[in-house]
């Protein structure tokens, strides 16, 4: 099968599950927080997403079967291979071209020095041009004279060198390109605990993961690293203007008694709306001086610029997946609670006028107001037919990630809390902190608050009714 026939494939499956939703492009690129765009450019074969996680988000929303998300994965897998090879194969094409060029070259100076020299003549070996760039100086003055006629031992001797210090040069080009494991001493290593003052500690940011516990208990303490990120700090710790849109918040942990790192990688993203569209944040303005709700992509910079604490829930959605081929299997995960206030003043702000949808994913719900709250798996819906819960412990690959999605909640308190996932692998086992690049994640009561909703008629905040 060919290449184009691969990608053809991959994306009628996913036209094919886009048309069940009877939803437009915009709309469904909402629900899954994609771009428009991209989900047409997958849809329509242009393009082949780099990672099974907008896939696989793509196939739980439409209602995929297990075979059916099976199917999806092989062809996802073949389609990413074909592009690939078709980005392979035009390199080599450059390559070859490039290679005639410089070969055409070699045989008119091969010519001209056989025409000028009255010796018998010798053969020539060409070089094409660009080899012997990054070569160390003595062999590129051997390449550089492979050109001029030379006795068979002394060309054999330049083109052995040439051979050495190109597979020399492939190994260190390989080697910078593995990711370097960070000292005990780096600067992300540091703790920040729980985030002082007001500001929405479950802003969605970029960066590495904090570190993880050797034993499940020595987590509890909020001086576990966290992550460093460019993103925007209303705290003002970044020192960074919100005008670049957040990322989500990324990294690995370190397993128990490990010295080859973690065999994970996760990302998480806090700023997730119910079923898309629904959310409330507090803000402790007047709601003459708060902007229009943002699209849901934009809440994380919206949130940064009012200084915004998630109100009433957070959802944190997060992509867990392994390293390599091996299975990495996800044994537990927790929820730690490190600060506990009364709920916060201000206003309320709801991103919606009330929103619902047939379906609904699967998640962990975590009570915040428990003493010791626990992530308790819930099955989700798709319009009356039961979606099974995420059953620990669970397994992940690169091949097999997973979207997990936990929805805490609290009424009585301004909550900081973070998660930990447990993992085992190989023989060896660890913990891997989750959170909003070293802070906890932040949730408050809005009960008593006043709570506005945006009229799009009026174009001003009005009381929710």
């Amino acid at each position: 099968m060919s290449s184009d026939e691969d990608v053809a494939e991959f994306a009628a499956l996913l036209t094919e599950l886009k048309a069940r939703t009877e939803r437009s492009y915009g709309s469904l690129a909402r629900r899954l927080g994609m771009n428009t765009s991209t989900l047409h450019r997958y849809c329509a074969g242009e393009a082949v997403p780099q990672d099974f996680a907008p896939v696989e988000r793509l196939a739980e929303f439409c209602g995929a079967s297990p075979e059916e998300r099976l199917e999806l994965h092989r062809r996802w897998l073949r389609a990413v291979a074909a592009r690939q090879a078709r980005a392979r194969g035009a390199e080599a094409e450059a390559e070859a071209g490039a290679g005639a060029g410089a070969g055409a070259g070699g045989e008119e100076t091969a010519a001209a020095e056989a025409t000028a020299s009255p010796e018998a003549p010798a053969e020539v070996e060409s070089v094409p041009q660009g080899v012997a760039q990054g070569v160390p100086q003595g062999v590129a003055q051997d390449a550089g004279s492979a050109s001029v006629a030379t006795p068979w031992y002394r060309r054999r001797r330049g083109s052995v060198l040439l051979g050495v210090a190109c597979a020399l040069l492939a190994t260190v080009g390989t080697l910078s390109a593995l990711p370097a494991d960070r000292p005990s001493n780096h600067p992300s290593a540091a703790g920040t605990g729980a985030a002082p003052g007001r500001g929405p500690a479950a802003t969605a940011t970029a960066g590495t993961g904090g570190p993880a516990s050797s034993s499940p208990t020595s987590g509890a303490s909020p001086s576990a690293s966290g992550s460093a990120g460019t993103s925007p700090d209303p705290q003002g710790s970044s020192g960074t203007t919100p005008s670049a849109t957040p990322a989500p918040s990324s990294g690995a942990g370190s397993g128990a008694g490990s010295g080859s790192g973690v065999p994970l990688t996760w990302t998480a993203d806090s700023q997730v709306w119910a079923l898309g569209c629904g959310h409330d944040y507090v803000v402790d303005r007047p709601p003459s001086r708060v902007p229009p709700p943002p699209a849901a992509q934009d809440a994380g910079t919206w949130a940064a610029a009012q200084g915004a604490v998630h109100g009433r829930e957070t959802n944190v959605q997060i992509t867990v997946q392994g390293r390599s081929s091996t299975a990495v299997v996800l044994t537990a995960l927790r929820v730690r609670v490190v600060g506990r206030a009364t709920p916060l003043t201000g206003t309320a702000y709801a991103m919606d006028q009330g929103c619902g949808g047939s379906i609904t994913p699967r998640s962990f719900a975590v009570d915040l107001d428990k003493d010791r709250p626990v992530a308790r798996s819930v099955p989700g819906s798709n319009e009356g037919t039961p979606i099974p819960a995420v059953r620990m412990p669970y397994r992940v690959s690169a091949e097999d990630p997973e979207v997990l999605l936990v929805t805490a909640r609290t009424k009585t308190c301004a909550c900081d809390w973070y998660l930990e996932l447990d993992w085992s692998s190989q023989g060896r086992t660890g913990t891997v902190r989750i959170d909003d690049r070293g802070r906890p994640f932040r949730t408050s009561g809005i009960e008593g608050l006043s709570r506005y909703m945006y009229d799009t008629g009026e174009r001003r905040w009005r009381p929710y009714v």
